[in-house]
């Protein structure tokens, strides 16, 4: 497939992969510095509460899907099946982030900072940076719901799959791998 090929915007693909690949190298380096303490990873690890994730996976898939439908509703012409699809996207990421706060709060309750281990730095800076991302893809969004434009809700929802993607690859150096 050629990059002209590509729904929406050329420079798009260009934004995602550029972000795909920082999210690659901040997972690598937590996989060399887990090397050097693994179970002290895995300690600190076992403090997180995997629930809260599996929820904001299903939380984060189940936008994605909305916004997937709102991309097919636009291209049909279905101005307010695209609009709700992408408010329901929108208020999938407020969910996440929602669920996100709820974490950190009980994390940062439990005394588990950045400093608390080499783990939690990784913990924050990455699900941190991934939860911009997220505040970022709601505006996105928003932006595209209001003007409607096809090339623009394609953008816009393939942004929102990076940020689906990302968190599917975060989920198992963080969540998963002890």
């Amino acid at each position: 497939m050629r990059l002209q090929d590509l729904p929406g915007e050329p420079i798009m693909w260009v934004l995602i992969a550029s972000e795909l690949l920082v999210f690659a190298a901040g997972i690598t380096a937590m996989a060399g510095v887990r090397l050097t303490d693994p179970a002290g990873f895995a300690a600190a690890q076992a403090q997180l509460h995997g629930w809260m994730a599996a929820l904001n996976t299903a939380i984060l898939v189940t936008s994605g899907f909305f916004a997937a439908r709102a991309e097919r509703a636009c291209r049909r012409g279905d101005r307010r099946g695209a609009r709700v699809g992408l408010a329901l996207a929108a208020l999938g990421g407020a969910g996440f982030l929602a669920v996100k706060a709820v974490e950190y709060a009980g994390d940062l309750r439990a005394g588990l900072g950045m400093e608390s281990h080499p783990f939690f730095t990784f913990y924050y800076l990455l699900t941190g940076f991934h939860a911009a991302h997220v505040l970022f893809g709601i505006g996105v969004l928003a932006l595209v719901a209001i003007r409607l434009r096809t090339e623009e809700v394609q953008a816009g929802a393939a942004f929102w799959h990076m940020v689906d993607l990302v968190w599917v690859l975060l989920l198992p150096p963080v969540y998963l791998l002890g």
